[in-house]
């Protein structure tokens, strides 16, 4: 299965009241692959938004990843669950599913450990400096190159990218991109 090239991460803080509206917006953007994200959730109030967000990103053919929670992803029929760099293996979740598997890498150990274990792609970060994660040293472009040439799995460049950092990204190697404020606006170039 060939993967879309931009991947929206929801965050409730930047999507606002009207997250839906907001969600839909991006989609019509043009993004085609998205991570809910609410880390702050409590079950029931997750579970209910990952439904709510399936229906609304199979209306635009988009590919869904739940945030860590396979058990969530299975129960609303999501594509995929993206795993922080701490969390369960690639390979349990593999080996117990078929659902597609990201990782989130912040380097190129944590990268070559997802590819061995199976995920189907990553997220390097942070790249650039972000407001997410301001106390993050940035990887910056020649560590993500590096990376990129690295692994035969796609790897998505997050953090800190901007619209006019799109194009340098993927020129020195970056499958795609991953963002948060990124999508927000409009498709970005590239």
């Amino acid at each position: 299965m060939k993967l879309p090239k931009f991947y929206a991460i929801t965050d409730q803080g930047e999507y606002g009241e009207d997250f839906f509206g907001t969600l839909e917006r991006v989609l019509r953007s043009g993004v085609k692959m998205v991570q809910l994200r609410e880390k702050n959730l409590k079950d029931l109030d997750y579970y209910l938004k990952a439904k709510e967000v399936r229906k609304i990103t199979k209306r635009f053919e988009a590919l869904l990843f739940i945030n860590e929670r396979f058990d969530l992803a299975l129960s609303v029929d999501a594509d995929g669950v993206h795993l922080p760099q701490n969390s369960l293996p690639p390979s349990v979740v593999r080996e117990r599913t078929k659902l597609l598997v990201g990782f989130s890498a912040h380097d190129l150990k944590s990268a070559l450990y997802a590819q061995r274990e199976g995920a189907h792609f990553i997220t390097l970060s942070p790249i650039y400096r972000t407001k997410s994660h301001p106390e993050a040293k940035p990887l910056g472009l020649e560590e993500l190159g590096r990376v990129c040439r690295a692994l035969k799995i796609p790897v998505y460049a997050l953090g800190g990218v901007s619209r006019e950092r799109v194009k340098e990204v993927l020129r020195v190697g970056a499958y795609g991109v991953a963002g948060i404020r990124l999508f927000l606006n409009q498709l970005p170039d590239g």
